[in-house]
């Protein structure tokens, strides 16, 4: 709604896809956009009180939460490209203008958002990604392309409005991610292949459950661990790395590597 959208912060690089929606949502209402280097510099900002609505990952509002730099304009938080605790949403819910914490999914093939839920104050599970947006479909399938039933695991498949058209100069990688959708009578249809696992809930939203794959989300990141392994496996001194994402705290997530010196 426009009241919503009528300040938003936009504190996210324009080379992540959580700016778009920073930048053209409240445009497209007539909204006003706040534009900050970081958004832990929100609360010097002389335009603090414009701002209605927040747009972040998890671990940023959880370190704004911390200093109580969430201004009292705000009623709206969006969080996306991070697995999302209940214990951040509720933290954010301790400033009492809060009225709305929305849990966003979506990878960058399916700009931006594909799954909203809204995340009640007082919530004491692990927050579920919900479903689909409008012009958005979700398939959970197993590894045959059929639909699983609820309560069983099945791998994220996209299609609608959003779809990317696959990845520019890497028709290998396009073919294997990007398919003809099975579910649709236009041939022309494409649903986009994840590799992100869920289940369905009793109540029809989905809970995300973890990656088919080494690749992760780290600080609104996707981080593939392989990669990292292999360049420190380049150092002439390291014979073998494994990388882990460790959670020290809920806001407070690191990359580890374990080595194994060259004798």
């Amino acid at each position: 709604t426009f009241s919503q959208l009528k300040g938003v912060l936009a504190s996210t690089s324009i080379c992540f896809d959580l700016s778009i929606f920073e930048i053209f949502a409240p445009l497209s209402v007539g909204g006003t956009i706040i534009l900050v280097d970081n958004i832990l510099h929100l609360p010097e900002s002389p335009h603090a009180t414009q701002v209605t609505l927040i747009d972040t990952v998890p671990s940023a509002i959880a370190s704004i939460s911390e200093i109580n730099g969430i201004p009292p304009s705000v009623t709206t938080v969006n969080l996306a490209g991070e697995a999302l605790s209940n214990n951040i949403v509720q933290e954010v819910y301790k400033c009492s203008n809060v009225q709305q914490v929305f849990n966003l999914y979506g990878p960058s093939e399916d700009t931006t958002f594909s799954t909203v839920a809204l995340i009640p104050k007082g919530y004491d599970d692990i927050p579920p990604i919900g479903k689909p947006i409008s012009q958005t479909e979700v398939f959970l399938l197993d590894e045959n392309l059929r639909i699983v039933k609820e309560g069983e695991l099945g791998e994220i498949y996209l299609t609608g409005a959003g779809i990317a058209r696959g990845y520019r100069n890497r028709d290998d990688l396009t073919a294997e991610r990007f398919l003809v959708n099975p579910f649709s009578d236009n041939p022309d249809s494409k649903m986009y292949k994840t590799g992100d696992i869920a289940v369905y809930l009793p109540d029809g939203q989905l809970k995300f459950v973890g990656r088919n794959d080494q690749l992760v989300k780290f600080r609104g990141f996707r981080v593939e661990l392989g990669e990292i392994e292999a360049t420190l496996e380049k150092h002439p001194n390291i014979s073998k790395a494994v990388v882990i994402l460790h959670k020290f705290r809920e806001e407070d997530q690191r990359l580890i590597a374990y080595i194994t010196l060259k004798i």
